[in-house]
């Protein structure tokens, strides 16, 4: 037991036999008018993160046309990122896996930071800036398309994965941040939200929902008119 832990299990306790307290109804009254406030300006700032992605609409309207006619020919999709970037990028490869809308064949997509065995393996032996980097020298080919999200765009790992791909001929696509950041500047394309970290992850999910909105457009279209999928 630490010295630190120790003082944080106090602070809790202390701050618990405050609650219990009697007489402290105006000072939660005003807690709940402070995060009331919070919450407002949190969900005010959706807007402006929307209005960026809105002018990036054809963008990614390319993107899931492109992405369709590679899959379609067997190409796959790799996807990473860190903590809530990776849960958004695991979300698209289970679209693409599973399905978004209706029924079709399923497709090719790895999330290379959900490969806990080889995460882990490879940020011991390498370091973890490494650990998509060798995935994508792993599973990637020429043709394939890697999608790396990041609300910062400094990630090392996420840069040392873009170096990695050039080598192989993947196309690189980026879901970032304000810019200009690195990682959008390294990437063949990429998706600026122009706005605050936790509303341009927000942001995040509504493109990628938007990307498979085209895809799957585009996958039926072909599906339609060849009868083959």
């Amino acid at each position: 037991m630490t010295a630190e832990w120790f003082l944080r299990e106090q602070d809790l306790q202390a701050l618990a036999g405050e609650a219990a307290l009697p007489g402290l109804a105006p000072a939660n009254e005003a807690a709940k008018a402070a995060a009331a406030d919070a919450v407002r300006v949190h969900l005010d700032n959706v807007v402006p993160a929307l209005d960026s992605l809105r002018g990036q609409s054809a963008r990614l309207a390319a993107w899931g046309v492109e992405l369709a006619n590679r899959m379609l020919s067997g190409q796959r999709l790799l996807a990473a990122g860190n903590g809530g970037s990776a849960a958004e990028a695991q979300h698209l490869t289970a679209e693409l896996v599973g399905r978004f809308d209706g029924e079709r064949v399923p497709f090719s997509a790895i999330s290379l930071h959900a490969e806990t065995s080889a995460v882990t393996a490879i940020a011991n032996d390498y370091g973890y800036e490494e650990v998509f980097a060798r995935q994508v020298r792993a599973h990637g080919r020429s043709g394939d398309v890697l999608v790396l999200l990041s609300t910062s765009g400094n990630s090392p790992n996420l840069l040392r994965a873009v170096e990695a791909a050039g080598r192989l001929g993947l196309t690189t696509w980026a879901l970032t941040g304000p810019g200009p950041n690195p990682l959008a500047t390294a990437c063949d394309e990429a998706v600026l939200i122009e706005s605050l970290n936790a509303n341009a992850q927000e942001a995040h999910l509504i493109a990628l929902h938007a990307l498979c909105r085209a895809f799957e457009c585009e996958v039926d279209r072909r599906t339609s008119r060849t009868g083959q999928p």
